[in-house]
């Protein structure tokens, strides 16, 4: 970003809002109750995804909550009653994490902590292989939150730094205590500095620091399980050794969205005599384990792979079998019940790949009694064992891996395979795919010249075409499964190997999961409490949800639609971190994504239960203490149909929690990221209708998510650099032009981008619109008054209405970027047209109207410098209980008519420059044109015959096919049927190619014969103007019927045609005699039938100063030859002049170079020069 200049603009803004955020926080704007009474509720209930408080809230997090905010200022001004609540999150690790952290470095390094000096690592590029093919259908987010937050600092001291925060402050950061009280009123600080329409009252924090949201959520956790929605078992999930508890998405620095990857564990025993390095392990049974995805395809087995340098470790199972496979996977396998101890890898012994090649192995369902492991060089660490099974009738990796083999001795011999061991192993057919026939593999690998395992790129592509095509639609050969399809058998087949003990059911992550605490966490079969989100009647109860869900896109509705379907079981319960504790089982504690469900229903009572402190701490309003919050209690003001509870409350306060509750709920709009998705949004429709299944009331009524910010087009993160806190937003762009710019950042869920240049070019717009309502206002007399009905008057009238109904519809739907186009943008250009098409001077009425109108509009974006602009006009109270503006008549024709105005003078500016453009021709002959002084526009009140022909083609085609047209060889071969049509057809389809390109930008009117306004009445009206805009002396307005044939061919309704002239005139100086005026002598031409305003309109091209034709007085000498010649009197200017009448006319002699006027049948030579006086 380039440096700027001066703040003094930004300045004056941030001094506006720091007064209106005091008047609204006096007045308590945004506090809302219930209204009481009556069952009619026009209320508006939105709210955000409380943000985790280990941390200043960042623009992404503006993002997301500018919508909240935008929706909440216009639904206020559409008279609804609006609740905008805002909570701080502080449940499960990353702040514990954080804590222990620093505590562990104070210990270690001293306070302040003295770090090694590290080496510097280089940086080795990693290529970046290509993505193993799976079949799934899982919809999930892909990005990290946690990713690129720490800018690249090592250790949490050096984290805590970046923050600007002092030695002695940090210490304290080591109670994790330390960060509740920390960082949620930094949080209220920001936020209120950006001018949020949230009610303060109703905000919290959430664990057990917090005593009545911690009784809340204790409530809802025992009622779910009272409703069997909790369950308590064994279950595969992510999971970090080094916490020893489950890794849930917001834990995790990286793989946030990544589940478990269910793989078949193929035990290929080991066949005596084992290789030198395993002969100590005589008589026991040794298994080299793979994992495959495609259990299937175990029939056609030829071989299996190892990779000669890899390193892998034999280790010992629960029953005491050995098994053979990567540390990495042996991690995995000991959290799942593979070995005796859980999490405890038992190694025999450590060994290399190249230490097992060439051993005899007894593997599953092939028909090779006996295989070998052979060499494959492009194994990975970082999936499945390190061992792979071979099938290269289906696999092209492994076809061209064992025809490496088999062509080249070479490689054989250096790997000490035997030909025994490689040449008589031929693929087996064992499924046929259509157009690949049954062995599917080696036919793609000779279509696209696979000459090596080496050809990574081909191999890849051999891979989509083969696996996909073959998971969809291949069909089984072997005995047992004959004709089936291979996606029906998959499951059957690995259930058959598992029950014969030939296989085992093996997880891992589907990608790398890193936790907040640095670990690699693995999948473990743990003991836990978890919500069965997989229950079928659950599952049903949340798609019920969903159908009345308002999703504004089809995007976010999709996202939710795969998320239901693949939703299964929730660890909702972990052993360290923050939080509330199980109720029943107190030694666990309720993950953050399972306490941040339902929480929306607190905020609705928080304000009367918690002391306006955020933990809860204070005394309660109704004086009601977090013990009295019993189960029944909490049943009675959530639950309508439940009794009054017995209860030392008083029943008026009772009465009054549940009377918030059912005024408010249910949650009208919740804005998120569109991340949300398959994690916190569709566990807020399934707790809700597990809550209120009986209630479809309380459900909630929208969800809106965006897409991810950029800032300035690329990815924000402070390793980069490339980062913004809210509060150096507000204090770089202050509140209302970051909010502009973060308004126009984006709407969809594709991601957004802010871009600063767009910010600074804001603040200026909103500078300069304030500075011009000032000015409107300290000039209104100057405005014109009386009636407001010229074309122009009309015309804004009618384009202000429109832009109000627009903008209405936009907010609506809260697509705030093109509330913002159409609201201000535009509405801003309608007033610029109005500006510069209203020669005769703007109207008060419409001015003043415009200025309301549009501080209204804006109103939602940018609450402070319209709050302020509403001042300026006078009004008494807050612009946050005014109303949105009321629109008139909207006349769509006289707004086309103003459009074609705008084209017409457009085209007419291109067709002048053309005119004055040098002759093409031969070098040095190319002077520019003498300037034209004149113009006669030409309109068609009809089509040329051939384009009318045409046209009622089309129309008929049009009418007749419900709004389309036909392809353009069938309209063409209609066309040239038409004998009367035969001279134009280089013409024809160019015509009809350009109607087509207009139908889809305006519609059927296109089609219409004749224009539905009078387009000379429009040129004539606006004459001043396009005579001023192209400096010419006059344009005439004259029907193409009056003009030749070629004029006739180049008009057309809508399309007028322009013919340039220069009028031949005599030179005259006109001199001013006023001294100290700023007004100079000019030359200019005279010519024939000119009047006074025309040579005034001549000279006004020239003195721009000169605004008004009435304020000039035009004279002549009467003598002619001496006049000019004496020196004026001070104060006596007009002496020896004579005014020149409006009924004069100028004629000219072109042959004497002379000038004389008549005036009631006299005429008299002027000389050489006039005179001018501005009054």
């Amino acid at each position: 970003m380039t440096e700027r200049k001066g703040t003094a603009k930004v300045d004056f803004i941030k001094k506006i809002e720091k007064e209106v955020q005091q008047k609204w926080d006096e007045e308590k704007v945004f506090e809302a109750d219930a209204a009481s009474g009556g069952e009619s509720k026009n209320k508006y209930f939105v709210t955000f995804p409380y943000p985790y408080m280990n941390g200043r809230l960042h623009l992404g997090h503006t993002f997301s909550l500018s919508k909240c905010e935008f929706a909440v200022g216009y639904q206020r001004l559409k008279g609804k009653h609006c609740l905008f609540p805002f909570g701080l999150h502080c449940t499960g690790m990353p702040i514990k994490a954080c804590a222990d952290k620093l505590k562990r470095e104070l210990e270690l390094y001293g306070c302040p902590p003295q770090f090694p000096d590290e080496e510097e690592e280089e940086e080795t590029p990693v290529k970046k292989e290509a993505e193993e093919i799976v079949i799934k259908d899982k919809a999930k987010g892909k990005k990290s939150k946690a990713a690129a937050k720490s800018g690249g600092a090592k250790f949490q001291w050096d984290i805590m730094r970046s923050l600007g925060l002092s030695d002695e402050e940090i210490v304290q950061f080591a109670e994790a205590e330390y960060w509740l009280g920390y960082f949620p009123p930094l949080a209220v600080q920001d936020m209120k500095s950006m001018g949020v329409k949230v009610d303060w009252r109703r905000s919290f924090i959430t664990t057990d620091v917090n005593p009545f949201y911690d009784s809340f959520v204790r409530w809802q956790f025992e009622s779910l399980k009272e409703r069997k929605k909790i369950k308590f078992g064994k279950r595969y999930t992510i999971y970090s050794p080094k916490d020893g508890q489950p890794c849930m998405d917001h834990d995790r620095q990286t793989g946030e969205g990544v589940g478990p990857q269910e793989y078949t564990l193929i035990k290929m025993k080991m066949v005596e005599p084992f290789p030198s390095k395993l002969s100590g392990l005589k008589g026991t049974a040794i298994f080299l384990v793979a994992a495959t995805l495609r259990p299937e395809t175990m029939f056609g087995q030829t071989n299996c792979w190892v990779r000669p340098d890899m390193k892998y470790i034999a280790f010992e199972t629960a029953n005491g079998d050995i098994f053979i496979s990567t540390r990495r996977s042996a991690r995995n396998m000991s959290y799942q019940g593979f070995t005796k101890e859980n999490g405890v890898v038992p190694s025999v012994m450590e060994l290399f790949g190249e230490d097992i090649l060439g051993c005899a192995l007894s593997a599953p369902l092939t028909s090779y009694k006996i295989i070998y492991a052979l060499p494959m060089l492009t194994i990975k660490e970082d999936k499945g064992t390190g061992v792979v099974t071979s099938v290269p009738s289906d696999a092209p990796d492994d076809i061209a891996a064992l025809r490496d083999l088999k062509k080249k001795q070479a490689l054989r011999e250096k790997y000490g395979i035997k030909d025994e061991m490689v040449l008589p192993f031929e693929p087996v057919p064992i499924i046929e795919i259509p157009g690949y026939g049954n062995l599917s593999a080696p036919q793609v690998c000779d279509e696209l010249k696979i000459q090596s395992q080496n050809d990574r790129e081909k191999l890849a592509e051999a891979k989509e075409m083969v696996y996909l095509k073959g998971f969809y639609e291949g069909i089984m050969l072997v005995d047992g499964y004959k004709g089936q399809k291979v996606q029906d058998v998959k499951k059957p087949i690995q259930k058959k190997m598992v029950d014969n003990g030939e296989a085992l059911i093996y997880m891992e992550p589907e990608k790398q999961v890193m936790s907040r605490s640095a670990d690699e966490c693995v999948v473990a079969l743990c003991d836990q409490w978890y919500l069965d989100y997989g229950d079928k009647n659950w599952k049903e109860a949340a798609s019920n949800s969903l159908k009345s869900l308002e999703t504004f896109c089809d995007e976010t509705r999709k996202n939710f639609e795969a998320t239901l379907a693949w939703l299964q079981e929730h660890a909702c319960s972990r052993t360290y971190g923050l939080g509330t504790r199980l109720p029943w089982d107190e030694q666990w504690l309720i993950e953050s994504l399972s306490d941040s469900t339902i929480y929306m229903a607190y905020y609705t009572v928080a304000h009367l239960l918690q002391g306006g402190v955020l933990n809860g701490q204070a005394p309660s309003p109704l004086g009601i203490k977090p013990e009295q919050m019993t189960k029944e209690v909490w049943n009675y003001i959530f639950f309508k149909n439940s009794p009054m509870p017995t209860s030392t409350i008083p029943k008026q306060s009772l009465q009054k929690l549940r009377q918030e509750f059912e005024y408010w709920y249910p949650v009208d709009v919740r804005v998120s990221g569109k991340d949300l998705v398959p994690n916190h949004l569709s566990y807020y429709l399934y707790n809700h209708v597990a809550m209120w299944p009986e209630d479809s009331g309380k459900w909630p009524v929208a969800v809106r998510a965006n897409g991810h910010l950029l800032l300035n087009s690329e990815k924000m993160s402070k390793s980069t650099g490339n980062f913004l806190t809210l509060s150096e937003a507000v204090n770089k762009f202050s509140a209302d032009g970051m909010r502009l710019a973060l308004a126009d950042a984006g709407d969809t869920v594709e991601d957004a981008n802010f871009v600063e240049a767009m910010a600074d070019a804001g603040i200026l717009r909103l500078y300069t619109w304030v500075e011009w309502v000032k000015e409107m206002i300290a000039n209104q007399d100057s405005l014109r008054s009386g009636p407001a009905n010229t074309f122009n008057d009309r015309v804004f009238a009618s384009e202000m209405n429109a832009g109000i109904i627009k903008t209405d519809q936009h907010y609506e739907k809260m697509m705030f970027k093109e509330a913002l186009k159409a609201g201000f943008f535009e509405f801003q250009a309608a007033k610029d047209k109005y500006r510069e098409l209203a020669i005769e001077g703007m109207h008060k009425d419409l001015v003043f109207q415009f200025i309301e109108n549009q501080t209204l509009l804006l109103a939602p974006i940018c609450p402070h410098l319209c709050e302020y602009t509403w001042s300026l006009l006078g009004k008494t109270g807050s612009l946050m209980k005014a109303s949105w503006p009321v629109s008139g008549p909207v006349d769509e024709i006289l707004i086309r008519s103003s459009q074609y105005l705008m084209e017409t003078a457009h085209d007419l500016r291109l067709r002048l420059k053309g005119y004055m453009a040098p002759a093409k021709g031969k070098k040095g002959d190319n002077k520019p044109q003498q300037k034209p002084s004149h113009c006669t526009t030409y309109v068609a009140k009809n089509y040329p015959p051939w384009q009318h022909t045409t046209l009622t083609l089309l129309r008929k085609h049009y009418k007749a096919n419900n709004g389309q047209l036909p392809e353009n060889k069938v309209i063409a071969s209609e066309l040239g049927a038409l004998p009367e049509l035969k001279k134009y057809m280089k013409r024809l389809m160019p015509f009809v190619a350009m109607i087509k390109e207009n139908l889809e930008k305006n519609g059927a009117r296109v089609l219409d014969l004749e224009l539905e306004f009078d387009e000379r009445a429009v040129l004539l009206e606006n004459i001043v103007y396009l005579t001023n805009s192209l400096e010419l002396d006059q344009i005439d307005v004259i029907f193409a019927s009056e003009a030749d044939d070629k004029v006739k061919e180049e008009c057309c309704p809508g399309k007028p045609y322009s013919v340039f002239r220069s009028e031949p005139g005599v030179s005259v100086f006109l001199v001013n005699p006023q001294p100290a005026n700023g007004y100079f002598s000019s030359k200019i031409d005279v010519r024939q039938g000119d009047t006074k305003d025309s040579i005034i309109r001549r000279l006004m091209k020239v003195e721009r100063a000169i605004k008004d034709l009435q304020r000039v007085k035009l004279m002549r000498y009467e003598d002619p030859v001496l006049g000019p010649r004496r020196v004026p009197v001070l104060g006596k200017e007009e002496q020896g002049k004579k005014a020149i009448s409006e009924k004069s006319i100028f004629h000219i002699d072109l042959n004497a170079k002379k000038v004389h006027i008549a005036d009631n049948g006299l005429k008299v030579d002027i000389g050489d020069t006039l005179v001018y006086l501005v009054q």
